[in-house]
């Protein structure tokens, strides 16, 4: 009974197998009759489907960027110990070089004036005084030069050059320094940017013209160092009791070029408007936020390329020839040209008589020295 009963369960194993192969041969020959007759047409033709050809592969050519060449440290800013220009520029504009395994930044701090109480002034003088840099001595405050020996600029593009990077912040528009200066106002007061007419009648004339074309009818008008011709200072001579000397403490600084704005008005003919070559006060600098930037500014020096006088050092040393045209005595301020109008030989006069006046004032220390100090009283 045993036997009968393994019997019947191998036949029924075997059975469905077969039955299950017997399905998937089915399946397979059905999916190939579908297959055949959907490559037949309406009319029962075959169609023929084009392969498309294969398109040539373009080489691809590998793009080496040229290699940086690293900038060595240098141990010194001449160019006689430097042994790559191009690191020496670097370094040069970051004021640094190597001692040793590290960097040593080099940037001159300015001598920091000394602390002056009110009491101790004896007697004081504000001026203003205007620079003329057509005067042979005063070509220092002029000339740019890019070298290798020496790389200086003129005082104007050190002064602009700092209030835009945010090294000089007290920039005002007015002598008094009450006005201050943003970075738009002072970009207005230097650069103007006029439309060609051309551009105007494509426009009236209902041309589309594109920002990078627009670019092409844009005329820039800017103040650059050629066209600042000269330089004002504003400054107080004072007697100090405590050592009876005359000092000089300079305050403010201008640049005085030609106005971008009236230089880019022109006539029918391209002839200037207006008063073109007149000069104005581009803006107004207070001097002592001013000193870090002109203490690292080298002076162009004809005689010696490897000079380190600065920019500080020749304006608080006075090097520099001036003509006063305004003054402040305690009675009351005013321009040499409002009280003594359309006489350029007697404003001159002027000037020489409040610079004797100064003078006297240095010969007058031995009498205000021996006098009694408030604080003894």
């Amino acid at each position: 009974m045993r036997r009968i009963l393994l019997f019947f369960l191998v036949f029924t194993f075997f059975f469905a197998d077969a039955q299950k192969g017997k399905g998937k041969k089915k399946a397979g020959a059905k999916k190939t009759a579908v297959a055949k007759k959907g490559k037949k047409g309406k009319a029962g033709k075959t169609k023929t489907v084009q392969e498309e050809p294969e398109q040539p592969v373009e080489p691809v050519v590998e793009v080496k960027k040229e290699e940086e060449i690293p900038l060595n440290p240098v141990n010194s800013l001449s160019i006689l110990n430097s042994d790559s220009p191009a690191a020496l520029r670097h370094y040069r504009n970051l004021n640094t070089v190597k001692k040793g395994d590290s960097l040593i930044s080099v940037k001159n701090n300015p001598v920091k004036y000394g602390y002056v109480e009110d009491k101790d002034i004896v007697r004081s003088m504000v001026v203003w005084e205007i620079i003329d840099m057509n005067e042979k001595i005063n070509r220092p405050f002029y000339y740019n030069s890019d070298g290798l020996v020496a790389s200086t600029k003129s005082l104007y593009q050190l002064l602009l050059d700092g209030v835009n990077d945010g090294s000089i912040k007290e920039v005002y528009k007015d002598e008094m320094f009450t006005q201050r200066m943003t970075k738009e106002e002072i970009k207005n007061a230097t650069r103007f940017e006029r439309l060609d007419d051309s551009y105007i009648e494509r426009i009236n004339a209902g041309e589309k013209i594109s920002e990078e074309e627009k670019k092409q009818y844009i005329d820039v008008y800017e103040t650059k160092s050629e066209n600042v011709k000269m330089l004002k200072i504003k400054g107080m001579w004072y007697i100090d009791r405590r050592d009876a000397q005359l000092k000089y403490r300079l305050l403010g600084i201008s640049a005085m070029g030609k106005d971008p704005a009236s230089n880019a008005l022109r006539g029918p003919n391209g002839e200037p408007l207006g008063n073109a070559d007149e000069l104005i006060d581009l803006f107004w600098v207070f001097y002592p936020s001013a000193r870090e930037v002109l203490a690292n500014a080298v002076v162009f020096n004809n005689k010696n390329l490897s000079s380190d006088l600065t920019f500080d050092d020749l304006l608080n040393a006075r090097r520099f020839s001036s003509i006063i045209y305004r003054s402040e005595n305690g009675y009351g301020t005013g321009n040499i040209k409002d009280y003594i109008p359309n006489d350029a030989n007697a404003q001159l006069e002027e000037s020489e008589r409040i610079k004797n006046q100064i003078l006297e004032m240095e010969n007058d220390i031995c009498l205000l020295y021996t006098s009694p100090s408030p604080r003894d009283s």
